[in-house]
């Protein structure tokens, strides 16, 4: 049952990116749980943990390599914790599940009646394993192709307001291009006080150049400044 279901996944993943991923002794090594292995008598290196330890190293790099390409101004501390945001048990767990990962475990019947199937520390471990042997089936390329259309995701979802600091960013042009003096203003507050939103603008030598909403002065200021780099067509963000 498990290797049909590792089947299903590599043809949806070569039909929908245009890989050639084929059933390997290194896909049926990645979902195979230390239960299994010990369970069917087979040599204990033959679990899924070397390939978990290699994906783990594979997922940081590319990781890494992705959200320094996107964010060329951010500092690397900001970028580690970036980092630490998108590749963390939460979001390993949420693609495992998207991707039906859990189903495609082979487990000793032990573990399966311990619910380990549905286990946050195992789910995301398995991502990581199914990623390390993707690695070495197909390269880096299509790890990347794989993690852009998965993990990488994440990077649309997440408030970037604490890790991108638009208004230095806005600043340092508008000095470069000598455009003039910023100011913020708000525009508008409403809601009740645990609900509070904010609206502000940011004007420059006196015109308006963007606006934006958030649950804070300083988040509503950071998206107007957003706003602004947007209207004056500012590349690098």
């Amino acid at each position: 049952m498990e290797k049909r279901y590792i089947e299903d996944l590599l043809n949806k993943l070569n039909k929908d990116y245009n890989f050639n991923l084929k059933y390997s002794n290194n896909f049926r090594m990645a979902f195979s749980h230390s239960s299994y292995t010990n369970e069917k008598r087979i040599a204990k290196h033959l679990n899924y943990e070397r390939l978990e330890f290699l994906g783990d190293a594979v997922v940081e790099l590319t990781t890494s390599e992705f959200l320094f390409k996107k964010f060329p101004n951010l500092p690397e501390g900001e970028l580690t914790k970036l980092r630490a945001s998108i590749v963390c048990e939460k979001t390993l767990v949420k693609y495992a599940l998207q991707l039906n990962l859990d189903k495609c475990i082979f487990l000793g019947k032990g573990e399966e009646k311990m619910g380990g199937r549905s286990r946050a520390a195992l789910l995301a471990d398995i991502f990581e394993s199914f990623t390390g042997a993707m690695y070495l089936e197909a390269g880096l390329e299509t790890v990347k192709t794989f993690l852009s259309n998965t993990l990488f995701t994440e990077v649309d979802s997440f408030e970037y307001l604490s890790f991108v600091d638009y208004k230095t960013i806005l600043q340092e042009y508008v000095s470069k291009i000598k455009l003039g003096v910023i100011e913020y203003t708000v525009l508008d507050s409403s809601g009740p006080s645990h609900l509070k939103t904010f609206t502000s603008a940011v004007v420059i030598d006196g015109k308006q150049y963007g606006s934006g909403t958030a649950k804070t002065k300083k988040e509503s200021e950071q998206l107007s400044a957003k706003a602004a780099l947007e209207k004056l067509d500012y590349k690098e963000i």
